[in-house]
């Protein structure tokens, strides 16, 4: 079964990510395989969970903490990824060959979005409620997951998003609030619960909270160490993330 066009698209713009990817399955350890990949140990994980999202499957699978920062190696759909990609590199390759002018290339390079969202969640379209000049679009995420966004009508047309659509989800990591896992998310606000992986305090800001959700994609958020202390927040334990569906921004492949 051929991969989404979501992630095709990212790792055919995105190199680096899958150099990362090949170390990891050399290496055993994200630690060492983002040094040999060029990245720092942050910026390895922000990869893996971009990554695992866009995916149907996690091309990732690790262990948190331990010597050397915890041991890593690629699922089976990691491993097909690495493969699909020497296809995509020996298409490139014919690509460049018969490309009329670089301006062709030029032109690509434009039409490719990159994004500063911390949070990219792929989803198909579930349903779409008029709401006056808004629509209010759910997704399905998997596993019983879902979410809304709310975008205007012209949005929706532009995007041409009709039910069974792949979307990608565009959230930022400081526009998601930590809560309670027993309590219900805000009035009109989206509600996950996930698993917390990961606590990266920042002295000088807000703490960094990774959120493993129950189909396996990831959420970051960022939020007062204040707020992380009151909640009782610790890896291993749940909580809700809660957003409004206007932090929700949607993409559809070109």
């Amino acid at each position: 079964m051929p991969l989404p066009s979501l992630l095709t698209q990212h790792i055919a713009r995105r190199p680096q990510r899958i150099a990362l990817l090949q170390h990891i399955a050399e290496q055993g350890s994200i630690t060492r395989a983002a040094k040999a990949a060029g990245m720092s140990y942050k910026g390895a994980w922000d990869a893996i969970d971009e990554l695992n999202n866009l995916a149907e499957k996690p091309l990732v699978e690790r262990a948190v903490g331990g010597k050397g920062g915890g041991g890593a190696r690629l699922s089976e759909e990691g491993q097909r990824v690495l493969r699909l990609y020497q296809r995509l590199q020996a298409l490139q390759t014919q690509v460049l060959e018969v490309a009329e002018d670089v301006r062709d290339l030029d032109l690509l390079s434009r039409l490719m979005l990159r994004t500063s969202a911390r949070n990219q969640l792929q989803g198909s379209v579930r349903a779409i409620t008029a709401q006056g000049r808004n629509d209010l679009i759910e997704l399905d995420l998997g596993a019983g997951q879902s979410l809304c966004a709310q975008i205007t009508h012209e949005s929706t047309q532009t995007l041409e998003l009709s039910e069974g659509v792949q979307v990608l989800a565009l959230i930022k990591a400081g526009w998601l609030r930590l809560h309670d896992a027993a309590g219900p998310a805000p009035a009109g606000e989206n509600g996950l619960v996930g698993r917390v992986e990961q606590i990266i305090d920042d002295p000088e800001g807000p703490s960094e909270v990774r959120v493993g959700l129950p189909n396996g994609q990831t959420l970051c958020a960022l939020e007062d160490a204040a707020r992380v202390e009151e909640l009782g927040v610790v890896e291993g334990k749940d909580v809700l993330v809660a957003f409004a569906p206007t932090f929700v921004l949607l993409g559809t492949p070109l």
